[in-house]
């Protein structure tokens, strides 16, 4: 080994790039992360993986709804109710 390295021409990052992922920072609360990480090491996957995984799960089940497909909340049947004794 050497005694000395030049790091002057070095990078910050991955080595590799991967491919259809992007870095980002983000804050979570303390008790989502500890389930992911108790769930993920449960599966054998990284909590990351498995965060993941339920953010397509969640993607897959909205993508293609309309708003007809949605729940009806308290709050968009009183407008509703509200809207339709209005009308008349």
């Amino acid at each position: 080994m050497r005694k000395q390295y030049d790091f002057s021409g070095g990078k910050k990052g991955a080595v590799i790039a991967s491919p259809g992922k992007t870095r980002i920072t983000i804050m979570l609360d303390d008790d989502i992360i500890e389930h992911f990480r108790a769930k993920a090491e449960a599966e054998g996957i990284g909590y990351q993986t498995a965060i993941n995984a339920a953010l397509r799960g969640d993607l897959k089940l909205t993508r293609g709804k309309t708003q007809d497909d949605r729940p009806v909340t308290v709050a968009v049947l009183r407008k509703v109710l509200r809207e339709e004794l209005h009308a008349t």
